[in-house]
């Protein structure tokens, strides 16, 4: 990944260029709450909204993104389909109504948000017909570890463009970085500030005292720094415009080890392995 700006974008494998910052608006209340954010965001530069069917806010979002007054193609929407419409047909299904809610020609991403046993490769198959017939320009998965996606692609014929998965300096899944970047899979983030708990951690705190930033800035700089891209909720202006002014410093080498190593295999969400929703 080449870092530029904020509308700097990284190449799936399918060759879309994605934006490798954005807003998440998870528990972001539809409505005008998340319109407000979405407008905020834009105006700082953000270009990828995510969503999901889970957060409620899809009709929002496409509220949002229809008046902005920005080309279609220069705003890159993400969406997933729930563990409880999984499979074949229920994805389809899932879809059409996302779609509808969002009131979009298209979406840039859809995902699958949880791996659940016995029905992610059904649902793999519905997005890859939704893929070729045009409605998704990439899909890609959430959640899903080393296994999953060897499960997965021992049956596909399409790769996924990306993973999106927790990722913070608690929980780094170094193993699983490596594993995507040899498959040309992006790895994305959700959670990247631990719901909060980044505020709390004495190493980042100097850090962030060395490079004159926030504790967030740092840590937003580091997912980038790692190949990975980033999407902090946020429903704050300032904060919103905060966590984006992360592209005119670098964190040396031996401060990314740091970070690295602050690594305690500890998830704010779900295991992957053993989730029951």
């Amino acid at each position: 990944m080449t870092i530029t700006d904020i509308r700097g974008t990284v190449k799936l494998n399918n060759g879309i260029q994605m934006p490798y910052f954005g807003l998440g608006v998870f528990k972001t209340k539809d409505g005008k709450e998340v319109v407000d954010s979405i407008n905020h965001a834009v105006e700082a530069g953000y270009r990828l909204i995510d969503t999901a069917a889970l957060y409620g806010n899809e009709r929002g979002v496409g509220d949002a993104v229809r008046a902005l007054g920005i080309p279609r193609k220069d705003i890159f929407v993400t969406s997933k389909v729930w563990n409880s419409e999984q499979g074949y047909e229920p994805t389809l299904k899932a879809f059409d109504h996302s779609i509808k809610r969002l009131g979009l020609d298209y979406v840039d991403l859809f995902l699958i948000h949880w791996p659940v046993k016995g029905k992610y490769k059904e649902t793999w198959r519905a997005l890859e017909k939704l893929l070729n017939e045009g409605y998704i320009r990439s899909i890609g998965v959430s959640n899903f570890l080393q296994h999953h996606l060897e499960d997965l692609m021992t049956s596909s014929s399409t790769v996924p463009a990306v993973n999106q998965i927790e990722f913070h300096p608690h929980l780094v899944q170094q193993n699983l970085l490596d594993f995507c970047a040899d498959k040309n899979i992006q790895v994305e983030a959700w959670s990247p500030l631990m719901q909060g708990g980044v505020f709390k951690i004495d190493a980042l705190k100097q850090l962030a005292e060395k490079y004159n930033k926030t504790i967030a800035q740092v840590v937003l700089r580091w997912n980038l720094q790692k190949g990975v891209a980033t999407i902090p909720k946020s429903v704050t202006p300032a904060r919103i415009s905060e966590n984006a002014a992360i592209f005119d410093f670098n964190i040396g080498p031996e401060d990314m080890v740091v970070i690295d190593h602050l690594d305690m295999h500890h998830r704010v969400g779900a295991d992957p392995d053993n989730f029951s929703f």
